[in-house]
């Protein structure tokens, strides 16, 4: 399925031109002319996939990078680095280190983008899976004197949620939510209504809302829930993690190996070690394998390898 890949500080025809993959997949290139205009069109939900390089009038490339992973709204982005060879050496390492899934160097090898980005792209296609689950929501706006509602949900993604609400939203408001979701679960969370929702038909008004801050208790549940597995207690919750790896500043999530039609497919993800909690880290690779060992085996040595 095609996605927008947002690109900053670089031509965006040049990548168009150099990675087969995108054509071939049909996705779609949206460039933004500075870091600033960036980080606002990623905010917006605008992409999955940022691809950037040095040539940024406003910014530095690892301290956008930085701006991209410091906020709850952008950090779980892939991000991909390319970096002309004028550049010095250390930018690659401080992009590395300020949060870039890969930074890669031109020129090119054609095979070698396509790979990387095959698999930044295939993050999202897990991650942001929508699960349809009706449930009781609780909302306060905070732009508002009005006072609570009370909605629906219709359905949840690790971003956001389809909101049934008996009340007009004017203005695009955040909302403070808490919501009781099947089977006893409960989750709160800060979301921002972003657009309006005209599937939701009547008597409700529908509204589209991204998470902007979701507490780590609610987040594990909101995981387990999206995986299929809801739990009651979260002391025994391994949020789905088979292992867990430390390299330099971060914390990388191995989780269990999961069946694909030839094979099985390991997804890793990535937190700094400062705030890292289990089930907190974001999409950062995925590795496949035909065996379950093989694929895990895979993933810890694509870690290990990092940096080397």
């Amino acid at each position: 399925m095609p996605f927008v890949i947002l690109v900053a500080g670089l031509d965006g025809r040049s990548l168009l031109l150099e990675a087969s993959v995108l054509q071939r997949e049909d996705h779609k290139i949206e460039e933004s002319l500075s870091g600033r205009a960036l980080l606002q069109r990623l905010a917006e939900g605008g992409g999955t996939l940022a691809v950037l390089g040095p040539e940024l009038p406003d910014i530095t490339l690892p301290e956008l990078v930085r701006k991209i992973r410091a906020s709850p709204v952008t950090r779980r982005v892939s991000v991909l680095a390319l970096v002309p060879t004028s550049e010095p050496l250390e930018l690659d390492a401080e992009t590395a280190q300020a949060g870039a899934n890969a930074v890669l160097r031109r020129p090119l090898d054609h095979s070698h983008l396509d790979a990387w980005l095959s698999k930044l792209l295939s993050v999202p296609r897990r991650v942001e899976a929508r699960v349809a689950v009706s449930g009781r929501v609780v909302g306060t706006p905070r732009s508002e004197a009005a006072g609570h509602f009370v909605g629906l949900s219709l359905n949840l993604s690790i971003n956001g949620m389809l909101l049934a609400s008996p009340v007009r939203l004017l203005g695009h408001p955040d909302v403070d939510l808490e919501m009781d979701l099947p089977p006893s679960l409960r989750l709160k969370a800060l979301g921002r209504v972003v657009r309006e929702a005209p599937e939701v038909g009547w008597p409700y008004l529908g509204y589209g809302v991204e998470f902007l801050y979701v507490p780590e208790e609610s987040l594990g549940t909101l995981m387990r829930l999206l995986s299929g597995s809801p739990r009651h207690s979260a002391a025994d919750a391994d949020f789905g993690i088979h292992s867990t790896l430390r390299r330099d500043a971060w914390i990388f999530e191995i989780l269990q190996p999961v069946p694909q039609e030839n094979g099985w497919e390991v997804e890793i993800r990535r937190c700094p070690r400062e705030t890292w909690r289990p089930g907190s880290a974001g999409p950062f690779y995925v590795v496949e394998g035909p065996t379950a060992q093989d694929a895990i085996a895979q993933a810890r040595a694509f870690v290990l390898g990092l940096g080397s």
